[in-house]
């Protein structure tokens, strides 16, 4: 006989102070996650509104060359490691345990220490704004010989904190990794197979995979570079028969992954809340779990389409042109089964669908610039310009950060008890989509009529372009105004949510809004398949 035990919680007591505190709690930890990534967006998404600020008009009339240099290099580095990671991280860290019937993850304290390495990282990076010699200006990727030029002559400059804070970021991240990936190997229910586990557990175990796998190489780089710098070797320096290219494998061997690490949380989040809202199981569920495997697989292949311009042999780029291609395989079978599920679908436009559709749409085209710049020739002529920007935000904002804001929407009255207000959110949903789209289009056919990156300012014929993607950007900040206040005040204020608000299926769902301490009163036993609609199929446990 199979029961729920949606009655059988109760709800831990609201106490403020615990997410202050070095709280083991995975719950906790993901929400401290989730409120320090976004504060730190907040700061990473004023940067790139002062460097939009600039490019309003071709002249350098707002900031100087040396400060815009470091505001684009904050901003990059505050949204990938400060916004993207910890965020993607805190709702894996609030759900995983949830979703396979676990009481905790399987490593609370690494979990705990990994989370306020965090807040170190984010310090370090802002500080370095104070030095004599500024703040790294060299990029997010921080390219030698570049990168190890020290005119101010300080041993402790910007380029030096940066370098420690991605070394410090990447140990966080492992720490991590390590945690989610042995918490889903080795913490799930009864019953709770790999092919019951919902999606959103697979992609996070393949994210976390390939950080374990690639992300080593960047840690170990950026120590490297920070030795090059510091002092004297010569890893990278070609002043000193160093090879900087060797900087670029290194670098790229994680860092195009690492743009999956973001997106497949991303996908999991669209396959989790598009049948919910469409009122069908999801389509193809084994293929679409599978194929979050053979993504991660796929892209550590690839790093080479990065440097098509660095000097790389004809036999390599021809290679890494077609693996480069193949990645959109598997990518392209998610993106075909959310269509599916919602083709004939009783939809309901509540906030979470819009957000995630919003973020399908986006990277539909996103996935299709991809596959252009995967192409050789294509890559080598818009190398170095705002076509790359405009495909990476696409992804990296379009699709990760709607997925974010979907995943939010999703799951906040499972994590405060509270109801958000559907009409505040749907005009954050406006002004994101709108804003965004007005930000980073104008950037692809700059892009094609040759408009370089990485500059302040440039030729007048690209202006009506950027003024476009200036006021749109501007619009994307005012767009988080909304947001703010809906999250706040429906904490405080909100309607009480119901255990289950969306008749959605899942093991977290079976548990009072919010969780209790330990997430159940009894280990469950899991006895039927995920994504399943009515009653007859709602997912139920075995209390024996």
């Amino acid at each position: 006989m199979t029961i729920s035990i949606e009655s059988t919680n109760k709800p831990e007591p609201s106490d403020w102070k615990r997410y202050f505190s070095f709280s083991t709690d995975h719950k906790v930890i993901g929400v401290q996650y989730l409120v320090t990534a976004f504060l730190f967006f907040l700061i990473g998404g004023l940067f790139a509104m002062i460097v939009r600020a600039e490019l309003l008009t071709p002249q350098l009339d707002v900031v100087d060359r040396s400060l815009y240099n470091g505001l684009f290099t904050m901003h990059g580095t505050i949204m990938i490691f400060l916004w993207v990671f910890p965020a993607n991280v805190g709702l894996a860290n609030y759900l995983v345990p949830l979703m396979i019937g676990a009481r905790e993850t399987a490593f609370p304290v690494v979990n705990a220490i990994a989370f306020w390495l965090i807040p170190v990282v984010g310090t370090l990076l802002l500080s370095s704004f104070f030095l004599p010699s500024g703040s790294a200006q060299a990029g997010w990727w921080s390219y030698p010989p570049v990168s190890i030029q020290n005119p101010s002559g300080h041993l402790i400059n910007g380029e030096f904190i940066w370098l420690l804070a991605v070394a410090i970021s990447g140990i966080s991240s492992i720490m991590g990794a390590v945690n989610l990936v042995t918490t889903i190997f080795q913490m799930r229910a009864p019953g709770m197979t790999f092919f019951r586990m919902p999606v959103y557990v697979w992609t996070t175990l393949s994210a976390q995979l390939l950080q374990l796998f690639c992300l080593p190489a960047l840690t170990g780089a950026a120590v490297m570079l920070l030795f090059d710098l510091s002092l004297g070797t010569d890893f990278f320096s070609p002043f000193k028969q160093g090879d900087p290219v060797i900087y670029q494998h290194l670098f790229w061997f994680y860092s195009h992954p690492a743009v999956y690490v973001m997106a497949l949380p991303a996908f999991g989040v669209f396959s989790e809340v598009i049948p919910v809202f469409a009122r069908k199981p999801l389509f193809g569920y084994k293929t679409v779990a599978v194929s979050s495997l053979l993504i991660s697989a796929i892209s550590t292949l690839v790093w080479v389409h990065h440097m098509f311009a660095s000097a790389t042999p004809n036999w390599m780029r021809i290679v890494f042109m077609a693996t480069s291609m193949l990645v959109a395989v598997p990518t392209g079978i998610k993106v075909f089964a959310w269509t599916a599920t919602v083709w004939r679908g009783k939809l309901h436009f509540q906030t979470p669908m819009l957000f995630a559709l919003g973020g399908v749409a986006m990277f539909l085209f996103a996935g299709i610039t991809g596959v252009m710049l995967a192409s050789l020739p294509f890559d080598i002529h818009v190398n170095n310009t705002y076509f790359v920007v405009g495909h990476f935000h696409y992804v990296v904002f379009n699709t990760v950060t709607m997925a974010i804001y979907a995943g939010i929407y999703y799951w906040f009255p499972k994590i405060t008890g509270r109801m958000y207000s559907e009409g505040w959110g749907k005009l954050h949903f406006w002004l994101t989509f709108i804003g965004a789209n007005l930000n980073f289009f104008p950037m692809h056919p700059l892009g094609l009529q040759g408009m370089v990156r990485r500059i302040a300012s440039y030729d007048p014929q690209y202006t009506g372009w950027n003024a476009i993607a200036s006021l749109g950007a501007f619009l994307l900040g005012m767009s988080t105004l909304p947001f703010i206040a809906n999250i706040v005040s429906s904490w405080l204020r909100g309607h009480k949510a119901p255990n289950n608000p969306w008749n959605a299926t899942g093991l977290e769902w079976t548990t009072s809004s919010p969780p209790p301490i330990e997430n159940f009163e009894e280990i469950p036993t899991v006895t039927s398949e995920p994504y399943g609609y009515g009653e007859s199929h709602r997912l139920t446990v075995d209390p024996s």
